[in-house]
């Protein structure tokens, strides 16, 4: 299985707001794409779809940025995963050349079931314990260096 860059990407930003440790510390979009080292547009986009799915909230205006919600932060890895990647197949057996082995075929169950043992080996996980030590504390400590999107430090 490998997962999208939109997925890794968000699975990013909600490990990088789960360490945010007080209100005044909220980060901006920007700041997390400098963070993460990636363009602010596609970080723009995963935030939008992070707060859809009521995982993060926005605040505008003084002291506002960036917040996981209480929902975002207990959340189940595989139920992220699951809900940005879809329920597509594994394989396309029925785009625009579709496969002639369709009917018949065992691969595109057994891929199937492997794809959800994939996401039920991360069901159990939570936003939260993604950013147990190690991982929070390095999260903590990098700083938005050049990125795609733009120099770093740039508002």
């Amino acid at each position: 299985m490998r997962l999208t860059r939109f997925t890794d990407l968000a699975l990013r930003v909600l490990m990088r707001l789960a360490v945010t440790e007080a209100e005044k510390d909220l980060p901006t979009t920007r700041e997390v794409a400098e963070t993460m080292r990636v363009p602010y547009t596609h970080t723009a986009k995963v935030v939008a779809r992070l707060q859809h799915l009521g995982l993060v909230e926005a605040r505008r205006g003084r002291g506002g940025g960036l917040a996981l919600t209480p929902t975002g932060r207990a959340a189940s890895v595989g139920g992220v995963v699951r809900e940005l990647e879809g329920a597509g197949d594994v394989v396309e057996c029925e785009g625009a050349t579709p496969c002639p082995l369709r009917s018949a075929c065992v691969l595109r169950g057994a891929l199937r079931r492997a794809q959800e043992a994939f996401f039920a080996a991360l069901d159990p996980l939570t936003v939260e314990e993604l950013v147990a030590a190690p991982t929070g504390p390095l999260l903590l400590g990098i700083t938005g260096g050049p990125s795609p999107g733009g120099p770093p430090g740039v508002q």
